[in-house]
C-alpha cells in the first residue's frame, strides 16, 4: 500500500531532526551537517509544524526530545540507514543483488570466506557484505537478510535452515602437553583452562560427559574462538575447540589433542533470516548453495 506523499516530511528536515536527536541537540546537529544552528532549529520547527507534534523541548539553552521524539527519533533513523544501506549496496551492486548476512567471526573467516568464491563464481550479480555478529539480535533493528547462528532453531519470528553440528576437542600446544602430562579428564581440572565467554558452561558440559565432576577454577576468558585459540597456541593452557576450525592446526601439529575425548556440541549451527526475507532471491541462491555445501561435508 502506498503510503501519501502528505505524510512524507522532506529528507533536510529528517536528516536535521535525526542528527539533532542523537547528537542531544542543535548546535552539535548543526556542525556535524555544515549548518547554523538557526538552521536546524527552523528546519526542526518546521517538521514539528509539519507533524503538529512537539518533538524537543526548548530549555533556555538546551533541548531535549519529548517522548514523542523519542519514538520517532528510533524509527526515523532506522530509515535513514536502510535509505543509506539500500544507496551504498546499489552503488556497489548496480544490477542489484546483495545479501547482508551476519556472521560469527571465526566461522566467517575459516570456514565460510575459503568456500565463498565457489559460491560467486555460481552467483553471478550477487554481493554478499559481511557483519559480524556474536548473539542473536533482532532483524527488524538491522539492515541484514540473513544470519549465520550457532545454537538452536529457536529464533523468534525467523525460519532456519541446519548447516552442520558440531564436535569439540580439547586442545594445547604440543609444548604445554609435554610439561603437563594428561592421563584422564579428572588430570585437567587443575590445569589452566581457557573459556569463551559465549559459552560459559562448555568445559562442565565436556566434564560431565567424561563423568567427572568440575567446579571451575577460573580461567582465561576470551570473547571469540580465534583469541582462544592462539592463547592455546602460545601455551597459555588447554582450549575446548571445535575440530572444524582448527583443522590446519591439527594437521601442522602447532596445536595437539590434550587428550583424546572429542564431544559433540548439542547446539549446532544454522542459517536463520526473517519470514518476510523468503523470496529474496540473492538469499534462496545462498540458502541452496550453503546446505548442499555442508550436506556434502557431512556425508
Amino acid at each position: 500500500m502506498l503510503v501519501s506523499r502528505r505524510y512524507l516530511p522532506p529528507t533536510h528536515l529528517l536528516s536535521a531532526f535525526e542528527a539533532a536527536a542523537r547528537m542531544g541537540g542543535f548546535s552539535l546537529a548543526a556542525r556535524e551537517l555544515n549548518l547554523t544552528q538557526s538552521a536546524i532549529s527552523r528546519q526542526i520547527k518546521a517538521l514539528e509544524t509539519l507533524l503538529e507534534v512537539q518533538l524537543f523541548v526548548r530549555e533556555k539553552q538546551k533541548v531535549h526530545l519529548t517522548d514523542a521524539g523519542k519514538a520517532y527519533a528510533d524509527k526515523i533513523r532506522k530509515a535513514i540507514q536502510l535509505i543509506a544501506s539500500a544507496s551504498i549496496n546499489l552503488q556497489t551492486n548496480p544490477r542489484g543483488g546483495s545479501l547482508n548476512l551476519a556472521i560469527l567471526p571465526t566461522f566467517g573467516t575459516r570456514w565460510l570466506a575459503p568456500r565463498l568464491p565457489d559460491f560467486l563464481a555460481n552467483a553471478p550479480g550477487i554481493t554478499i557484505n559481511l557483519s559480524t555478529r556474536m548473539e542473536p539480535f533482532e532483524f527488524s533493528n538491522e539492515t541484514l537478510d540473513a544470519a549465520i547462528h550457532f545454537g538452536r532453531s529457536n529464533w523468534t519470528g525467523t525460519e532456519t535452515t541446519y548447516l552442520m553440528g558440531e564436535t569439540v576437542l580439547p586442545a594445547c600446544s604440543p609444548l604445554f602437553l609435554e610439561q603437563h602430562p594428561i592421563l584422564s579428564a579428572n588430570s585437567l581440572k587443575d590445569l589452566p583452562l581457557l573459556h569463551l565467554e559465549s559459552r560459559p558452561q562448555a568445559w562442565k558440559s565436556w566434564f560431565a560427559e567424561q563423568n567427572a565432576h568440575y567446579d571451575s577454577n577460573g580461567g582465561m576468558m576470551f570473547d571469540q574462538f580465534a583469541t582462544a585459540t592462539n592463547a592455546a597456541l602460545s601455551g597459555l593452557g588447554v582450549a575446548l575447540l571445535p575440530k572444524f576450525l582448527i583443522t590446519q592446526e591439527l594437521k601442522a601439529g602447532t596445536l595437539v589433542p590434550a587428550i583424546n575425548l572429542p564431544m559433540k556440541s548439542e547446539e549446532a549451527y544454522y542459517l536463520v533470516w526473517p519470514k518476510e526475507r523468503s523470496r529474496f532471491p540473492p538469499l534462496i541462491a545462498f540458502q541452496k548453495w550453503i546446505s548442499n555445501i555442508t550436506g556434502n561435508e557431512r556425508s
